[in-house]
């Protein structure tokens, strides 16, 4: 009877800042780095006398947080109270890699309950912790194989000095992968398919069946914005619930006043009525499927600086637009053009690859054993010639969005993207067979990423390390949430289940 859901982290690889507002567009990869949820029942046997006054239990676990809390539902009336708890608050997490702390978030639960039980939802991604100063505490190299060796679902790490015992906060690096979006999009899918009210796609079947299936999926959209909304208690863009449901993609945000109903809800209109309204709606959001062309490999990077507030930094900027709108105006207006170059340049690879593989396949080869400058070198037939200038052209167009959200930082006043990224950015840049490098999102102090020709990868992993920089696990996985078809702990060695307190 457990249904067990997963929902990928994010980079956003164009788009940052622009994406707040329509009709700017934002290039966001989907990643193989996945939030974990599973709902079960709670009882083997049903209390009658619970759903005679419409009440049902709900327990909620975080086995790497160790804490759990206990909830009476109300079915009639949609009430969730809080009966007994371990400090534990519902669901919102910062994902790192496969590591996150899960700090508080908010579940929804659909009108039609069909399952006469009562109900168990635990969540959990597989890794924890702040990853860079485990590997180190442990005495290993900075390489992904150390990262790979760490157990899996371990238990997170509390600062108990700094609260002096009392609400412990989760030691987690930030790394900007949109764990509150995975965590809250593995919950309600979870949620909805125990419930009978979607059916997922399974790991299995990789894609979407048909326009139902389709329909579905845009329920699990809708239910996941609208409880991100609810739980930070805003309406941002919407792009990391958005790639958490369907993957990578091409997304231009939904107008705000979508979830007008959802902020209302916050302020104590009925829960039940504002569900209503989102999900009859206009969803104005445009969406298109996307992925990296063929032979190009992902990676990130964690320097170990522990991330930055991207709120903080959005408010800098918002108010910096509203300082100089000229300044602020003629700078997006570039950014925009990179952003869109960059764009181009990726989509005309991957027609390429399509149109005439092996010649592709020959061009990103000989790539990706040559710095940038030496890849015309030599090159005469016409279809590498459109290959190489393609190449060429998407590096001019990532450096453009390098230089434009420099220039943003610097008159806004934070710092975008540092000196030490900078520095980083451009070692990596100019190493053989590097396409792309940059800050995701809204930059800072997060893990840096970038895009690799062919073989390219390996060489960057080992600059990375020598530079004091962990690679990361995460690729590119361009499938959304996810119908898993087991408990991802069961899969684990024995002491990396037991320390899971698996019940």
């Amino acid at each position: 009877m457990a249904v067990v859901a997963s929902a990928p982290g994010k980079v956003l690889m164009t788009g940052g800042y622009l994406i707040l507002e329509r009709p700017n567009a934002g290039i966001v990869l989907s990643t193989n780095a996945r939030f974990y949820a599973i709902v079960k029942p709670l009882y083997e046997e049903i209390k009658p006398e619970s759903w005679a006054w419409a009440w049902t239990d709900v327990k909620l676990t975080s086995p790497q947080m160790e804490r759990e809390t206990m909830y009476k539902l109300s079915l009639k009336h949609l009430l969730l109270q809080c009966v007994s708890s371990r400090t534990f608050r519902l669901l919102v997490a910062k994902l790192s890699d496969r590591h996150c702390g899960i700090y508080g978030s908010q579940i929804l639960l659909p009108e039609s309950f069909q399952k006469e039980q009562h109900v168990r939802s635990t969540s959990g991604l597989s890794r924890v912790g702040n990853i860079k100063m485990e590997v180190e505490a442990r005495g290993l190299p900075l390489t992904p194989e150390s990262l790979a060796s760490l157990p899996p679902f371990t238990s997170i790490t509390f600062n108990v000095e700094e609260s002096g015992g009392q609400n412990c906060k989760p030691e987690v690096a930030k790394t900007g992968l949109g764990s509150s979006a995975a965590m809250t999009t593995a919950v309600v899918a979870a949620l909805l398919h125990y419930l009978g009210v979607v059916n997922l796609p399974s790991v299995a079947n990789g894609h979407l069946q048909g326009n139902e299936g389709a329909k579905e999926m845009d329920v699990v959209h809708i239910i996941a914005q609208t409880a991100h909304c609810i739980a930070q208690g805003k309406v941002g863009s919407g792009f990391d619930v958005s790639s958490a449901v369907y993957g990578s993609q091409r997304y231009i945000r939904f107008s705000p006043e979508v979830l007008a109903s959802a902020q209302n809800a916050v302020r104590g209109t009925l829960l039940e009525n504002a569900i209503a309204d989102v999900l009859k709606t206009n969803w104005d959001h445009e969406r298109t499927t996307f992925s990296l062309p063929p032979m190009m490999t992902l990676l990130l990077g964690e320097p170990g600086a522990g991330g930055s507030s991207t709120p903080s930094m959005v408010g800098a900027v918002k108010k910096w637009q509203k300082a100089d709108p000229q300044n602020a105006l003629e700078t997006w207006k570039k950014l925009s053009e990179s952003n869109s170059a960059l764009e181009f340049y990726l989509n005309t690879l991957t027609k390429l690859a399509e149109n005439n593989y092996d010649t592709y396949r020959s061009a990103i080869d000989n790539c990706s054993k040559l710095t940038s400058e030496k890849w015309a070198e030599g090159v005469t037939e016409p279809n590498q010639i459109e290959v190489v200038k393609a190449l060429l052209g998407a590096r001019d167009a990532m450096l453009g969005i390098r230089c434009n959200m420099r220039k943003m930082g610097e008159a806004a006043g934070i710092p975008i993207e540092p000196e030490s990224q900078t520095r980083l950015l451009d070692t990596t840049m100019n190493m053989e067979g590097v396409l792309l490098a940059g800050v995701p999102g809204a930059g800072g102090f997060d893990a840096v990423f970038t895009v690799t020709l062919g073989a390219a990868s390996s060489n960057v992993i080992k600059v990375w390390s020598s530079l004091n920089v962990l690679a990361l696990l995460v690729r590119e996985d361009p499938c959304g949430v996810r119908l898993q078809t087991n408990d991802p702990r069961a899969t684990q060695i024995t002491t990396s289940v037991s320390s899971m307190h698996i019940k």
